[in-house]
C-alpha cells in the first residue's frame, strides 16, 4: 500500500489525501462517500484525464478499503462528530456492549486526588465508568480525548435517538474558545484542594476505573441499559486548549487543576524548606459545586442527507503553492505533511498552531499571526519551559543533524495561512456550506450570509456588507476590496479589521492581492476609505441585526413561492417558441403583486389568486411537454 504524502480536512471535515505514487483520494464532509483518483502512469499522454471511482463507504472495495480507513481515522481524530461505518472498522476495533452509553461520570475534585494522575508531566484523567480518558500533554496546549463510541447507525435510528435524548444534547460548539472560562474553574478547584489540607493533599480517595467490559462491582451503572446489544468502538481525537467541543470542557478543567497542583505542591515543599508559608493564603476559596456529568459526542448517521452539496473537486494549492490561480472552496483546519501537523483555528481569534513531532509547537495568533511565531518547548532534563520568536521575514538558517527545518515548517504555515485569507476574503461563500451541519426543512440557507447593507457614495464607490461580517467595497475606477469587519462592537472599542489582519485588493485587469492593514503601501487610500465607511455604519447603527428566523420565513411563504411562479409565467407568456406551439395564447397572469401603500402592511393573497397561478402553470408545462414531443418526430 502507498504511504500518504500530504493529509489534509478542510473545514467542513473534508478530508484529501495524497499519496506517494501519485493518486489522490477526497472523502466528503460526512464521511459517507469517497472519491479515488488513480495515478497516471509515466508514459501518458499530456491531455489524458485520470481513472476516477466515486463510491459509498459502506461498498469500497477491497483495494481502497485500508486507504480509506486510514482517511476516516483522520477525520475523525480532528472532527467534532466521528462517521464510524461498521462495515469498515476492522472486527478487533469493536466492541459489544449490552448498555446505551449516553452519558459519563468524571471524577469529583472533592472527593479524588488528582494529584495521581500526573505521571512525567502528563495528565490523564479518566471518567469513574472508564468510557473516556482526557491526556493533557507538558505544554498544556493541546490535549488527546479516547472515548467509547457507537457506530454510526441508519438515519432513521439516528433521528430517534436524537429525539430520545434532544434534551441533553448540546450541540457542535467546535471552534467555541474557552480557555479564559477553563482558567478559571482550575484555578477555583485548585484552590478547594488546597483548603483540606495544608500540605496540598486531598483527603479522599480515587479509584482507578475500570475497564468498559468489567461491569461488577461498580458504584455507578450505566444512565440507560436496554435489552439488545450495541456496537462500539474506540475513538481517538485530538483538540487544541484554545478551541474545543464543549463536551470536553469540565474534564480539561480537571486536568489543568491537577497539573497546577501538582506546580503548587512543589513550590509549597520549597517553602516549607524556607519557613515561609504565605502562599496558602492566597490559595483559599469558599468550595463550589460543579457537575461532573458530561455527553459524549455522537456518530453521524450512515447515510448523508445532503449529497448535493458534496464537493468532488480537489484543492489545487497544494499541487501549485506558486501559482495565483488555484481555487479556493474551504478553509484549512488540520494539515499533515511530512510528519508535522499544522493547525489553523478560524473564528474570533485565529490562531495557527504547528506540531513538528519532537513534544514541541510553534504558536501565532493576535497581533503576531502570520508575521511572528513563537516555539515552545521542555526541556528534557531540567523540566524547564523554553520560549523562542521567529519572524518570518528573517528565519533562521537550518542546523545540520535537526530533525526538522524551522525555516520550512514555518514558510508553509505562512503560504497555508495566505491560501486560508483568500477564502475569507472571496465572495463565494461555499466554505459556510456543510452536508452534515444542514437543517433539511431549509437546505441548508440557514447557512448562507445575507446581504445587510449597501449604499452608494457619491464620487467614491459602493459599500455592501454581509451577514458574516463581510464587506465588498466596489470603487469607480474599477478597484474592489474585500475585508471582514465586526459591526458587532461599540465605536468606541473599534479595531482595525479585528477579524482578519489583511484585506484583498482586486485591480481592473483582474490582478488579485493580499494587503496587510498595518502596511497598506501604496493602497492606503482605498483601505482608508472603506474603514471611513465602516465605522461612520458604527457610529449610526445602521447595519440591521440578522437573524436567520427571518431569512428562513422569507424563503419558505408562500408569497415568495407566488412571485417565482409569475416570474417564471411571464418570461413563458414572453416567448415566442411556446407562442408557436400553444393553441391559444393564455392569458396575461392576474396574480396581484403586494405593494407598499402609504406604508400600510401587505395585502393577502386570495385563495382565488393561487389557483389562477397554478392553473396557468400547469398549462404552461402541458405546452411545454407538447414542444418536446414535437420535436423528438
Amino acid at each position: 500500500m502507498e504511504a500518504e504524502r500530504l493529509m489534509v480536512l478542510f473545514g467542513d471535515a473534508a478530508v484529501e489525501v495524497h499519496y506517494a505514487g501519485g493518486s489522490r483520494l477526497l472523502l466528503s464532509p460526512c464521511g459517507c462517500e469517497y472519491l479515488h483518483e488513480a495515478a497516471l502512469p509515466a508514459a501518458a499522454r499530456p491531455l489524458r484525464p485520470a481513472e476516477t471511482a466515486r463510491r459509498r463507504v459502506a461498498f469500497a472495495v477491497s483495494a481502497c478499503r485500508e486507504r480509506l480507513l486510514r482517511a476516516l481515522d483522520f477525520r475523525n481524530r480532528f472532527s467534532s462528530r466521528p462517521y464510524l461505518p461498521s462495515h469498515v472498522i476492522p472486527p478487533e476495533r469493536k466492541k459489544i456492549l449490552f448498555s446505551d452509553i449516553v452519558e459519563i461520570r468524571w471524577p469529583d475534585p472533592a472527593t479524588a486526588d488528582l494529584t495521581r494522575c500526573i505521571d512525567n508531566g502528563n495528565v490523564k484523567i479518566s471518567s469513574v465508568d472508564g468510557y473516556a480518558h482526557l491526556y493533557l500533554s507538558e505544554l498544556q496546549q493541546e490535549f488527546t480525548v479516547e472515548f467509547l463510541c457507537k457506530v454510526s447507525q441508519s438515519t432513521a435510528a439516528s433521528l430517534l435517538s436524537s429525539q430520545k435524548n434532544s434534551d441533553c444534547q448540546t450541540g457542535d460548539q467546535y471552534g467555541k474558545s474557552s480557555k479564559n472560562s477553563v482558567a478559571e474553574m482550575s484555578s477555583k478547584q485548585m484552590r478547594i484542594q488546597n483548603k483540606k489540607n495544608e500540605h496540598g493533599r486531598a483527603e479522599g480517595k480515587y479509584r482507578e476505573p475500570t475497564k468498559p467490559k468489567d461491569q461488577k462491582g461498580r458504584d455507578e451503572a450505566p444512565l440507560f441499559y436496554t435489552n439488545s446489544s450495541y456496537e462500539y468502538t474506540w475513538v481517538t481525537q485530538r483538540w487544541s486548549v484554545s478551541s474545543y467541543p464543549e463536551e470536553w470542557k469540565y474534564p480539561l478543567s480537571l486536568a489543568l487543576m491537577c497539573y497546577n497542583l501538582h506546580t503548587v505542591k512543589n513550590v509549597m515543599k520549597t517553602c516549607e524548606k524556607n519557613n515561609d508559608t504565605s502562599i496558602e493564603a492566597d490559595l483559599l476559596i469558599e468550595p463550589e459545586t460543579h457537575e461532573t456529568v458530561s455527553r459524549l459526542p455522537t456518530a453521524l448517521p450512515l447515510s448523508c442527507r445532503a449529497p448535493h452539496l458534496h464537493r468532488w473537486t480537489f484543492c489545487d494549492f497544494f499541487r501549485n503553492q506558486d501559482s495565483e490561480k488555484y481555487s479556493c472552496p474551504q478553509l484549512i483546519q488540520i494539515v499533515w505533511f511530512q510528519g508535522v501537523f499544522y493547525r489553523f483555528i478560524h473564528g474570533r481569534t485565529n490562531i495557527t498552531e504547528i506540531y513538528p513531532g519532537d513534544d514541541s509547537f510553534f504558536k501565532s495568533e493576535g497581533a503576531f499571526l502570520g508575521n511572528y511565531f513563537i516555539h515552545y518547548a521542555i526541556q528534557k532534563g531540567t523540566k524547564k519551559r523554553e520560549e523562542k520568536m521567529y519572524s518570518v521575514k528573517s528565519l533562521p538558517p537550518d542546523v545540520p543533524g535537526n530533525p526538522y527545518s524551522v525555516s520550512s515548517i514555518i514558510t508553509q504555515a505562512n503560504k497555508i495561512l495566505q491560501y486560508c485569507y483568500k477564502t475569507k476574503l472571496s465572495l463565494t461563500h461555499n466554505c459556510y456550506l456543510c452536508c452534515w451541519k444542514m437543517v433539511p426543512e431549509t437546505d441548508g440557507r440557514e447557512m448562507l450570509p445575507v446581504l445587510l447593507y449597501e449604499k452608494v457614495i457619491p464620487s467614491s464607490g459602493r459599500l455592501v456588507v454581509y451577514s458574516d461580517h463581510k464587506v465588498h467595497a466596489a470603487f469607480w475606477d474599477g478597484m474592489t476590496l474585500n475585508m471582514v469587519w465586526d459591526f458587532s462592537s461599540s465605536c468606541s472599542k473599534i479595531e482595525v479589521n479585528e477579524d482578519v489582519g489583511w484585506c484583498k485588493l482586486t485591480t481592473p485587469d483582474g490582478v488579485q492581492q493580499l494587503i496587510q492593514i498595518s502596511h497598506p503601501g501604496i493602497y492606503e487610500r482605498y483601505i482608508r476609505t472603506a474603514i471611513e465607511w465602516c465605522r461612520s455604519l458604527n457610529e449610526r447603527r445602521e447595519i440591521p441585526q440578522y437573524t436567520a428566523r427571518s431569512v428562513t420565513e422569507e424563503n419558505w411563504s408562500a408569497d415568495a413561492e407566488l412571485e417565482k411562479i409569475q416570474r417564471f409565467n411571464f418570461l413563458l407568456d414572453n416567448s415566442i417558441v411556446l407562442e408557436r406551439t400553444s393553441a391559444a395564447k393564455a392569458n396575461p397572469s392576474g396574480i396581484a403583486v403586494r405593494k407598499m401603500e402609504n406604508g400600510s402592511e401587505l395585502e393577502e393573497i386570495s385563495e382565488a389568486c393561487v389557483l389562477e397561478a397554478l392553473e396557468k402553470t400547469a398549462k404552461v408545462v402541458e405546452d411545454i411537454e407538447s414542444l418536446l414531443a414535437a420535436s423528438r418526430k
